[in-house]
């Protein structure tokens, strides 16, 4: 007779809930954000035209969460995984070291400014995506820590030179040609400069705070 190994994937995956769930618990703003993304990527491709909901604008009709959600809403599966990576990252260091309210706010203030540039920009309503949020919480947490430092928000200069040169590289309209759909290149632009003006304050903050302590 021989013993067969005990069966370890029933053990791995039960590992695997448990860390999810550990991740949401301790990230609750940067888990409703994900999940709100995961529901965006169904109505974007599935839905069409996509539910006034999630359609940018609002204002003259006091629906005013609609110059929010846009961000929700994603394109294919590779534009909700690209941009639900980099929230988690970013997302997850920015709530660890100042809480949810923090990130809550700076999501709700960098959304409605990228998707107001985005407007703006293109005079069109047809866009979607978390993509601008990303680089505002990239320009946040860039400028704060080189002015507050902290090993939480440590971001390899590598990483950030990366993010920089794709905002970039997307400007030059490569993609729009050969994926055949628009890059919002006016939200990555807008939220990269209100976290970086994010930064810049909350920065400061951070500095007059550790000299006066």
């Amino acid at each position: 007779m021989s013993a067969e190994p005990p069966d370890s994937s029933g053990a791995e995956e039960s590992s695997a809930r448990s860390r999810w769930r550990t991740a949401a618990k301790q990230h609750p703003v940067t888990a409703l954000l994900f999940f709100g993304c995961l529901f965006g990527w169904f109505v974007g491709s599935f839905f069409y035209p996509i539910p006034r909901l999630f359609v940018f604008g609002g204002i003259a009709e006091a629906e005013l969460w609609r110059l929010v959600n846009p961000i929700f809403v994603h394109f294919g599966l590779m534009h909700f995984v690209f941009n639900g990576l980099w929230l988690s990252l970013l997302g997850g260091r920015i709530e660890t070291l100042l809480g949810p309210v923090h990130l809550l706010l700076l999501v709700l203030v960098s959304a409605v400014i990228s998707n107001m540039a985005q407007f703006v920009w293109t005079g069109s309503v047809a866009f979607g995506g978390m993509s601008g949020v990303i680089y505002a919480l990239l320009g946040y947490i860039w400028i704060r820590n080189l002015l507050a430092p902290h090993p939480i928000l440590a971001l390899p200069k590598e990483l950030i030179g990366f993010m920089l040169f794709w905002l970039l590289f997307c400007m030059t309209g490569v993609l729009d040609f050969l994926l055949g759909v628009g890059i919002a290149n006016a939200a990555h632009f807008g939220g990269l400069i209100v976290g970086m003006l994010l930064g810049l304050i909350f920065g400061l903050v951070g500095t007059v705070r550790t000299r006066f302590k």
